[in-house]
């Protein structure tokens, strides 16, 4: 990633980037381009040798050949909503009072404008075919290389995924699980639910994408600003819009963009990139 092309694509804080977006600033404006595709996903998984399972739910968005998205709580989204976005153009749904739509209308326009490729500072790393969880290990081995931490640091984990987790234990790295939804582990370890009260004892912050669609991502992004720490984000959410943040709080993004990795058992691709090599190593 040149300089001028990291000046052009990175913010300082989320408002000031939608600010630049509704300007025209990135790219051609966002009145112009239309929504012309808006869907869920949901699904429900529990790995084989498991003892736990979860549920997700996402909203997309298409615009062109792009996809945006944002996760949200089962449930919480109406048809209604979903079908709003349709044919809606993109300064519009930058504005809509729920704060998913706006996300993955974000989303996608900025995959629209800059999507993931070797010339905007990603890496692609190959995910193999496999088993969910084959699959899902995978992806945490790609995620968690993107940390710099001796054995014996301690991670601020934000969003449980126990692949995530068990990536982790095998080296030597401990964590403190933060989830909003609160519970155990598959490791009957018990899940916080107030990640910056948990922040502060941390060596770093690994957090999910998923912070984007409920608003706490900033004030975890300023933690990690005010005190030198690393923050890596892995990120089905805003994937096109994590890595405007990098050496603006953000340290290195493990971006997913649809399809999903639990979606089917072919092989898949993640990018990967960092402030101080973009792309990462392998």
């Amino acid at each position: 990633m040149t300089s001028a092309t990291s000046a052009s694509v990175r913010g300082t804080t989320y408002d000031e980037l939608i600010r630049s977006t509704l300007a025209g600033e990135l790219g051609p404006a966002p009145a112009g381009q239309r929504i012309a595709v808006a869907f869920t996903t949901r699904q429900a998984v529990r790995h084989d040798g498991r003892g736990t399972g979860y549920r997700n739910e996402v909203l997309s968005l298409r615009l062109g050949g792009a996809v945006g998205s944002c996760a949200v709580e089962p449930g919480a989204l109406s048809d209604d909503a979903v079908e709003e976005c349709v044919g809606t153009d993109v300064a519009r749904l930058l504005e809509h009072p729920l704060l998913p739509v706006r996300v993955a209308a974000l989303d996608a326009y900025l995959m629209h404008v800059t999507p993931h490729s070797p010339a905007h500072g990603a890496l692609p790393v190959r995910l193999p075919s496999g088993t969910s969880l084959e699959k899902s290990r995978a992806r945490a081995r790609a995620v968690v290389e993107l940390l710099d931490l001796p054995p014996g640091a301690t991670v601020l984990v934000v969003g449980v995924v126990n692949s995530l987790l068990e990536e982790l234990r095998s080296r030597g790295i401990g964590y403190v699980p933060c989830d909003l939804k609160g519970g155990t582990t598959e490791w009957d370890e018990p899940v916080v639910t107030d990640a910056l009260a948990a922040a502060g004892p941390c060596d770093a912050l690994l957090v999910s994408g998923m912070t984007l669609g409920n608003g706490s991502f900033e004030p975890l992004r300023e933690h990690t600003l005010q005190h030198g720490k690393q923050l890596v984000m892995f990120a089905q959410t805003g994937s096109a819009i994590l890595p405007r943040f990098l050496g603006h709080g953000v340290s290195a993004v493990c971006a997913e963009p649809y399809p999903f990795f639990w979606l089917d058992g072919g092989p898949g691709t993640v990018h990967r990139y960092r402030a101080d090599r973009p792309g990462g190593t392998q």
